[in-house]
């Protein structure tokens, strides 16, 4: 029987990863690693959008604040290039 290494994030949880094994948990740990950096801006963005969006619900801050993390280098291209960021994404994605 071979074994095999895997790792998840942190900040996710091994909870977290097992009940989203093809999406949170890697085969290396940098790829962990990256998950947490996510995370972490994931956690400050949604900090900023609390306090700068009146009547903005947690949920949602949540789910906003992941997104724009995910999609961090689109959003830095974007500061250049605001319509990158309704262009029709690539089918790969």
């Amino acid at each position: 029987m071979a074994v095999q290494a895997v790792y998840f994030s942190d900040k996710d949880g091994l909870d977290m990863a097992l009940k989203h094994p093809e999406t949170l948990l890697f085969t290396n740990k940098s790829d962990a690693d990256a998950r947490d950096k996510v995370l972490e801006l994931s956690e400050e963005i949604r900090e900023f959008l609390s306090r700068k969006v009146e009547g903005l619900d947690e949920e949602t801050a949540d789910r906003c604040a992941l997104a724009i993390a995910e999609n961090r280098d689109l959003f830095q291209k974007a500061l250049k290039k605001p319509q990158l960021l309704n262009e029709e994404a690539p089918a790969s994605d």
